[in-house]
């Protein structure tokens, strides 16, 4: 990807963020905000389950 083209992607998604109005982008945020996974979910979740696979095949 030349500088060019990225520059205009960039330009691209700027003109579409803003596009979309205020109130709208604040619903989006909080909807992201409060279906994000929780942290120790989040670092913690596959190690339990995988051990308990691991002990499950032997």
């Amino acid at each position: 990807m030349s500088t060019n083209d990225y520059i205009k992607y960039l330009t691209q998604q700027l003109v579409k963020y803003f596009e979309v109005p205020k109130s709208v982008r604040k619903e989006q945020r909080k909807h992201k905000k409060e279906n994000r996974p929780t942290f120790l979910s989040q670092w913690f979740g596959i190690v339990p389950f995988a051990i308990t696979m691991l002990l499950k095949r032997k």
